[in-house]
């Protein structure tokens, strides 16, 4: 029988067996010179975090959690404002919060999906964390209209940044220039364009985590390789008539 485990732990090994050790020297984990001296601390863990709400588009988080996890030495947690599920921007699906926002002072990567965000954007608490987790973040992340909730936490001021195409003009009300593209990296943010852009972010991310080998490893552990059926994912491609069509399956009134 195929076991799915034992075949990502061999692709993993056989990308730092390739010399993907260097990049991962900040963790501890890619200098063979120290392997195996019993004075040598353990490594620390890549935190990783991964905030959840009420609302929340769940690829947005799941998407980069299959490529972040995955990352040698990486820990990640589930945070939100109380513990247990969560419920998806259409109420189907169930995410569980592992962490409150009091149970985690810093973290390495703090990543912030999208969905319904109003109830984020107007929390005062959780506004409150992410301005404090930032501080000392490596890197802070958001996909989609999870740009928005960074935006109102006023992390955006001056830089560029992507996020879902039907919100791109709220972009300017938090001072943050849009650019359109898969992702966009100013300093150490890092924002995804909608949905499925979080898993493109994400590999890129783990390329400055690890390095390149490990993340082109980690794509083919998710087998991300995109054939589309259709070339219509930007509304530059779909036309006029396909927004009409999303925006109407979105729940939202159309241009005129």
């Amino acid at each position: 029988m195929f076991d799915m485990d034992v075949d990502r732990r061999t692709v993993l090994r056989a990308a730092v067996a390739g010399g993907a050790g260097v990049g991962l020297a900040a963790t501890g984990l890619g200098d063979p010179a120290r392997a195996g001296r019993p004075t040598d601390p353990a490594p620390r863990k890549l935190r990783i975090a991964i905030l959840l709400f009420d609302g929340i588009a769940p690829i947005d988080a799941i998407g980069p959690y299959e490529v972040l996890s995955r990352i040698p030495g990486a820990s990640v947690v589930t945070v939100g404002k109380r513990t247990g599920p969560v419920r998806t921007n259409d109420g189907v699906i169930a995410l569980g919060v592992d962490r409150t926002l009091s149970q985690v002072a810093r973290t390495d990567v703090l990543l912030v999906p999208g969905g319904d965000i109003r109830g984020v954007q107007a929390d005062p608490d959780t506004i409150r964390w992410i301005q404090r987790i930032h501080r000392h973040t490596t890197w802070t992340v958001a996909v989609c209209t999870g740009t928005l909730v960074l935006g109102t936490a006023g992390l955006l001021r001056g830089l560029r940044a992507t996020t879902y195409w039907n919100v791109r003009d709220q972009l300017a009300q938090f001072g943050a220039t849009y650019v359109p593209g898969r992702f966009v990296e100013a300093g150490r943010i890092m924002t995804a364009a909608g949905m499925s852009a979080g898993i493109d972010m994400s590999l890129h991310l783990a390329a400055k985590l690890a390095d390149e080998r490990i993340a082109q490893a980690l794509q083919l552990v998710v087998e991300y390789d995109p054939d589309p059926p259709f070339d219509t994912g930007s509304p530059g491609k779909a036309g006029p008539e396909l927004v009409r069509l999303a925006l109407e399956l979105l729940g939202q009134p159309g241009p005129r």
